[in-house]
């Protein structure tokens, strides 16, 4: 089935995609400008021992500094963190709350293990039914406890049901789970959720959304989430999210800007060269509906075994480099349109 948009194999420790270089000793390089506005991603936790940033320190120590200081484009900035596959995902969340928490800023996380996630494709997986599933989103809400948490739920689970990659008998089941998982992960006291609505090209229409949303719980959310682990400019994908805003009574949307900076490459999704880094996250868009820009996707981490790539969610320190060495010098938010 075509479409635009791929995500995260298992995450196996804290921050780090299977696959990842083992940690190195901290030797931190200032970090590079990428386009912001004021303050960008100061609302949010970044991690000190993500794939990038072991990366940037084995660099430095192997002579490479100019490449370790474009790493820190990546390395400095807020990425989520996907628990997606773990048996149990209370280890990871929970480290990466308790040290948001101790520098008081707010951790990114992606819910991603819903039952026949990715229809088998580069992302197969997921729990292995609806019981499974419901103790694992348990588990989840659990371990981010009274934490400052932004959840973006489920990933290509209700553009599936949109496309129809995903049976339809399995549709009412999807939907049903994940108004499950949003009711559980808002009875955390600070924890914001967004399900995740696709992109504006994958389903070109947004108006075929809102009613797979709404069975799905988006009323009992904090918005929807858009172009995550996709390349579409923030002036597109805004424009889609008011649209589909409109018929879901005025929900607000974050924008994954991880790898946006030079838009999409017509006609190729997976890992697509010549990309950059795109808006650093923040939540100081300048548009009262677009309550975030995030990186959703963790930049460096493969889409696909494809162009020469690792499997889906491994780090690939050359893609990484390409993204960093095309980002654009500071500037405003809207620069990386």
């Amino acid at each position: 089935m075509f479409r635009l948009i791929r995500t995260l194999a298992p995450v196996t420790a804290l921050g780090l995609a299977a696959g990842c270089s083992s940690a190195a000793d901290v030797d931190e390089a200032s970090v590079a400008a990428v386009p912001s506005r004021k303050a960008a991603g100061s609302d949010f936790w970044v991690d000190p021992d993500s794939p990038a940033a072991r990366q940037g320190r084995q660099w430095q120590r192997q002579g490479r500094s100019q490449d370790a200081e474009l790493l820190q484009r990546i390395a400095g900035q807020p990425a989520a963190l996907w628990p997606a596959g773990e048996i149990d995902p209370t280890p990871l969340v929970r480290r990466a709350t308790r040290a948001a928490t101790k520098a008081g800023k707010t951790v990114l996380l992606t819910a991603y293990n819903i039952p026949h996630r990715d229809c088998g494709q580069h992302s197969a997986g997921g729990a292995a039914g609806a019981a499974a599933y419901r103790q694992w989103i348990g588990k989840f809400a659990d371990a981010i406890g009274d934490a400052k948490a932004l959840v973006v739920l489920e990933p290509d689970a209700v553009a599936h049901i949109v496309d129809g990659c995903t049976p339809g008998e399995l549709h009412a089941e999807r939907e049903r789970l994940l108004g499950e998982a949003i009711t559980r992960l808002k009875e955390q006291p600070h924890t914001k959720v967004y399900l995740d609505a696709g992109n504006p090209s994958w389903i070109k229409d947004p108006w075929a959304l809102v009613e797979p949303l709404k069975r799905a719980g988006i009323e009992a959310a904090d918005g929807f989430a858009l172009n995550v682990s996709n390349f579409q400019t923030n002036a597109d994908t805004t424009a889609y999210g008011k649209k589909l805003s409109q018929g879901l009574g005025g929900k607000h949307f974050v924008i994954d800007t991880s790898r946006n900076g030079n838009g999409p490459l017509p006609g190729v999704w997976c890992n697509p060269p010549g990309r950059a880094l795109g808006t650093r996250p923040t939540t100081d868009t300048g548009d009262p509906v677009v309550d975030a820009y995030l990186w959703i996707k963790r930049p460096g981490e493969s889409d696909g075994t494809c162009a020469g790539g690792p499997d889906a969610g491994r780090w690939w320190p050359e893609y990484a480099l390409g993204l960093a060495r095309n980002a654009r010098g500071a500037g405003d938010a809207r620069d990386a349109e």
